[in-house]
């Protein structure tokens, strides 16, 4: 539940800050399978969770437990993918919802 919320918090952010330009766009996006094979050999990082935007593209994050990376990735219906965010320091919470025992 807090790993979508921070998807939702780094979706908010981009789009108050607003979307690369279509140039800078390009540089930071591949065919899906590319970048998700350079995220595991790179920096290990694996899918944590996925949601459907309202504009029907997909947004994953991909996180490596041993050196705490993180990815946001947007991947379009033609399978392009884009970064989105990224970063240090993840971590996984367990939360417990309102109302229900610990």
């Amino acid at each position: 539940m807090r790993q979508i919320s921070l998807v939702l918090s780094c979706l908010a952010t981009a789009l108050m800050l607003g979307l690369p330009t279509q140039a800078e766009a390009r540089k930071a996006c591949a065919p899906r399978d590319v970048i998700i094979e350079k995220l595991a050999k790179r920096y290990g990082e694996a899918p944590q969770s996925v949601g459907l935007a309202a504009n029907n593209q997909v947004i994953e994050v991909f996180a490596s437990d041993e050196n705490g990376t993180w990815t946001v990735l947007m991947t379009r219906a033609d399978g392009i993918s884009c970064l989105l965010a990224s970063g240090t320091d993840f971590e996984t919470l367990m939360v417990v919802p309102p109302g229900r025992p610990a």
